[in-house]
C-alpha cells in the first residue's frame, strides 16, 4: 500500500469542490485508499510524504545533516521532476524524511505549496501526516487510517523484498516503531487524528475492502452535508 506522486485522474467531480484528507502512519494504505479515492472521483491526487521525501533526497545529494534545521531548510527548494525519482522510495530516503519533517520550518516551508494543491478548481485528494489537521483543515471528508505495527512491518517488508532489499522484518518493524515515535511526539503538525475524522484500521482488510470502505465514508460524508445543507434551506409556508 504505498504511495505516488501528485497527478490529475480522470476529470473533477461535478458540483462544488471536493477536499479528501488522507491521514495516518506509514504502510497503514493511505496512498493506496487516496489514489482509489481520486479515482472514484475524479480528483488530483497529492501524496504529500513526497514532498518531504524530496527535501531528504536533497539533504543527502548536497550531504547536508537532516538532523540541523537550518541545513533542511536549505534543502527544500527542489523542482516537481525529483517527485518522480526512485531513490525516494528506498528505505534510506523514507528513515531520513521523518527527520526533516520534524523541523517546524521545513513544513512551513512546504506548507503553502499543498494548500495549492487542496485549492484547485473541483477539489483534491490529498494524503499525509497533518492533511486534516493543518494543511486542509476544513475537508469536507477528513479519513485517518491505521494498522497494527506488526501489519505495517510485514507490508513494508514484503514491498523492500520485492525490489531486492535484504533487510529483516525485525528490523522494519524498529524503523517504523520509530518513525511512529517521532511522527506523533514532534512539536509542529504532530501526527494525530483530526477530530472529525473517521477512523479506518486495515489491519485485516484486503485492498479492496479498505477501498470500498473508505468509499462509503466519503459518501457518509457527503450526504450528511447535503442533507445538512437542505435542512438549512428549508422553511415552512
Amino acid at each position: 500500500m504505498g504511495g505516488n506522486r501528485f497527478v490529475r485522474i480522470g476529470t473533477d467531480r461535478g458540483g462544488s469542490p471536493m477536499i479528501i484528507a488522507v491521514d495516518g502512519p506509514a504502510a497503514s494504505g493511505k496512498g493506496t485508499i487516496a489514489r482509489a479515492l481520486a479515482r472514484h472521483y475524479g480528483l488530483p491526487h497529492l501524496d504529500t510524504g513526497l514532498l518531504y521525501r524530496a527535501v531528504a533526497a536533497n539533504v543527502q545529494r548536497l550531504e547536508l545533516d537532516g538532523s540541523i534545521e537550518a541545513d533542511a531548510i536549505a534543502a527544500c527548494d527542489f523542482d516537481d521532476a525529483l517527485l518522480e525519482d526512485p531513490i525516494l522510495r528506498t528505505d534510506d530516503i523514507g528513515t531520513l524524511a521523518s527527520v526533516v519533517s520534524a523541523h517546524p520550518l521545513v513544513r512551513a516551508s512546504l506548507l503553502q505549496r499543498q494548500r495549492r494543491f487542496a485549492a484547485q478548481p473541483g477539489g483534491a485528494v490529498l494524503d499525509g501526516r497533518d492533511i486534516g489537521t493543518v494543511i486542509a483543515p476544513d475537508a469536507d471528508a477528513k479519513l485517518f487510517i491505521r494498522a497494527t505495527p506488526n501489519i505495517r512491518a510485514k507490508r513494508r517488508h514484503a514491498e523492500l523484498r520485492a525490489n531486492g532489499s535484504t533487510i529483516s522484518i525485525d528490523k522494519v518493524l524498529a524503523d517504523i516503531r520509530a518513525r511512529d515515535l517521532r511522527d506523533s511526539t514532534r512539536s509542529s503538525a504532530p501526527l494525530v487524528p483530526a477530530k472529525d475524522s473517521a477512523l479506518l484500521d486495515t489491519s485485516f482488510l484486503s485492498i479492496d475492502a479498505s477501498v470500498q470502505r473508505a468509499i462509503a465514508i466519503v459518501e457518509a460524508k457527503i450526504a450528511a452535508t447535503s442533507y445538512k445543507g437542505s435542512d438549512n434551506q428549508s422553511s415552512w409556508p
